[in-house]
C-alpha cells in the first residue's frame, strides 16, 4: 500500500464563484428538460422516460444547491467580517 501513497501534499482547493457555477448547472438541466418534453411519447414508448425525470430532477436539486451555496457564502462573509472586526 504504501507504493501508491502519494508523497507531496494535496492542493489547496480552488475557490472559483460557486454560486454561478451551481445557477449554470441548473440552468442547464432545466434547459434539457425542455428540450426533451416534446419527446414525451417517444419516450414513454422506449423505456426511456426516465431520462425526463433526470433532468427535472437535476433542476429541483440544482435550486437547493443554489440554496445552499448561497448561504454558505453569507456565512463566509459574515464569519470574516466579525473576524476582521
Amino acid at each position: 500500500m504504501t507504493k501508491w501513497t502519494p508523497r507531496h501534499e494535496a492542493p489547496a482547493p480552488l475557490e472559483g464563484n460557486v454560486v454561478a457555477t451551481i445557477i449554470g448547472g441548473t440552468i442547464v438541466w432545466f434547459v434539457l428538460f425542455l428540450v426533451q418534453l416534446p419527446f414525451y411519447g417517444w419516450y414513454a414508448d422506449h423505456g426511456h422516460l426516465w431520462w425526463l425525470w433526470t433532468c427535472l430532477t437535476g433542476s429541483g436539486l440544482g435550486l437547493l444547491g443554489i440554496w445552499y451555496v448561497r448561504a454558505r457564502d453569507a456565512a463566509i462573509r459574515r464569519s470574516s467580517e466579525s473576524d476582521a472586526g
